[in-house]
């Protein structure tokens, strides 16, 4: 016969966890799940601007991809106003940061 406290045996007969660890392992699998930041290049930047000055003078709608550490982002629609000094732009009356922005396509 073994006894409980033989070995390892309390630790393997225990099922409880504190919340502190719960909620530790909880963060930790999210820090894994973050996705890395898009670097785009001169030619894509260049697509980028004049995807969203098209948008914004002929009145286009685009599709930006945007940067988020958690998911994909996409904003559809048409650009309202360029802020250059601050580095943003406006869709549908929200403002978005342009160094966000990972990608550009023309609204289909």
């Amino acid at each position: 016969m073994r006894k409980k406290l033989e070995g390892n045996g309390l630790w393997e007969s225990s099922r409880m966890m504190l919340p502190e660890h719960k909620v530790a392992i909880n963060e930790q699998e999210k820090a894994l799940r973050l996705r890395e930041r898009v670097e785009l290049d001169e030619q894509e930047w260049e697509h980028v601007a004049r995807s969203v000055t098209e948008s914004l003078q002929q009145r286009q709608p685009i599709t930006l991809r945007l940067f988020h550490p958690h998911e994909e982002l996409t904003v559809s629609g048409i650009v309202d106003r360029v802020d250059q000094l601050k580095g943003r732009f406006m869709v549908d009356g929200e403002w978005f940061s342009i160094h966000d922005v990972e990608g550009a396509a023309a609204w289909e």
